[in-house]
């Protein structure tokens, strides 16, 4: 049972044995002509699974892959299979293109323990994203029992991942009380002084955290595109930077906010500024107030990283989410780097960093077993942090 008032049973708790069982998984994986360019959404559920097979379960497995707007072979989950199989090895994956279709239901009626189903993207329905009853009950029809490891996807609401708990016995797996278990902790009573540290393009998306970050932090450091916009509310001119216009406004009261609270909201003070398209040679340091016209900002300077340093080296709780600048050009991926090794090499800090583009830069780091708890979710983890629950962890919990 996930402790601390969540009372959602995981498969630790139940012996799952002989049983059919609907998997919510992530294999929201990327890929580069049709093979898998990162493997690590899939490496994630593999001891989910494992304990599930172990007991003898017939397994039925469901996910996303990316978000088609119709039904194509570029978002097709068969493009995951070969590995899977490696991950899996000693069992049969069948393919099921659609569950739906009747002549389907003899794979389903004839699959042993030895056979694992994998179902395709389950997004190639538009019943999925809006929950449809219906088809979360023919969804639900093909299994006993429902597992929900997919923690990435819990902030969605979701037929297979908030339908399905109405209509089976449903747990939590591996990975899902993992996270949970970790960012709650981190959250709930954090070892101070508490460190966020907040970068990415948007700051759309992460303004209602940003919000809840002042009552629990001690520092909240901005970096990547979204700082620029911090800096058009403060009046600087930022060149052809990127920025959303659109949020100065909400930018403005959340450094008025923060300015009412003990939370050190800290931005850069220095930039790189440069060309995007150059990937050998980077940008001059230019300080905030002095962008260029026509320069774009793409990563912290030297500067910022020296004093952002300074505070992480003395934090005893750190959550990251978000790159500090243009980290897919190497020229610009200094200063993530910088923050990731930072991060790292602080042996008192209970660390939490998660986000699709921040795992990006950080899969092929040394150290990373360093890192306390690398969360799989991005939005999800950020809702978390924000509402202290999800849409699919309260389907899961046990009223």
């Amino acid at each position: 049972m996930i402790k601390n008032g969540f009372n959602i049973p995981t498969i630790t708790d139940a012996k799952i044995e002989h049983q059919r069982v609907l998997v919510r998984v992530d294999f929201d994986v990327s890929l580069h002509k049709n093979k898998i360019a990162d493997d690590t959404r899939l490496r994630q559920a593999i001891p989910t699974l494992a304990e599930l097979l172990k007991n003898k379960n017939k397994l039925i497995l469901v996910s996303k892959l990316n978000r088609p707007k119709q039904r194509d072979d570029e978002h097709s989950l068969r493009h995951i299979i070969p590995d899977l199989k490696k991950h899996l090895p000693g069992y049969t994956i069948q393919f099921v293109e659609d569950f739906l279709n009747p002549e389907c239901k003899t794979i389903f009626a004839n699959q042993t323990e030895n056979d694992i189903i994998l179902l395709e993207n389950i997004r190639f329905y538009p019943e999925e994203k809006i929950n449809d009853p219906e088809f979360a009950k023919k969804l639900a029809s093909v299994a006993d029992v429902y597992v929900d490891d997919a923690f990435a996807m819990m902030h969605r609401k979701e037929a297979s991942i908030v339908g399905i708990p109405k209509l089976l016995p449903s747990f939590a797996g591996l990975l899902v009380e993992k996270e949970i278990t970790q960012i709650d902790r981190a959250i709930k009573n954090p070892k101070k002084p508490f460190v966020a540290i907040i970068g990415g393009a948007k700051i759309s998306t992460k303004i209602p955290v940003l919000g809840k970050l002042l009552e629990l932090a001690d520092y909240v450091m901005l970096g990547g595109g979204l700082a620029n916009t911090f800096f058009c509310a403060e009046g600087y001119n930022i060149g052809k930077s990127y920025c959303e216009l659109e949020e100065v406004e909400n930018a403005k009261k959340f450094l008025f906010l923060a300015a009412q609270k003990n939370t050190a909201v800290v931005l850069p003070t220095d930039v790189i500024v440069g060309n995007p398209t150059n990937t050998k040679h980077a940008g001059k340091d230019y300080r905030v107030n002095e962008i260029p016209e026509g320069g774009s900002a793409l990563d912290i300077g030297p500067e910022t990283k020296a004093r952002f340093g300074s505070i992480i080296s003395k934090a005893r709780t750190i959550i990251w989410n978000g790159p500090m600048g243009l980290f897919e050009n190497p020229a610009y991926r200094s200063g993530t780097d910088f923050i990731y090794y930072s991060i790292a090499h602080n042996p008192d800090a209970i660390s939490i960093v998660g986000g699709g583009d921040t795992l990006n830069a950080i899969q092929h780091k040394h150290h990373l077993d360093k890192i306390t708890h690398i969360s799989t979710g991005g939005g999800a983890m950020l809702e978390f942090i924000e509402n202290g629950t999800l849409p699919g962890i309260e389907a899961l919990r046990k009223k």
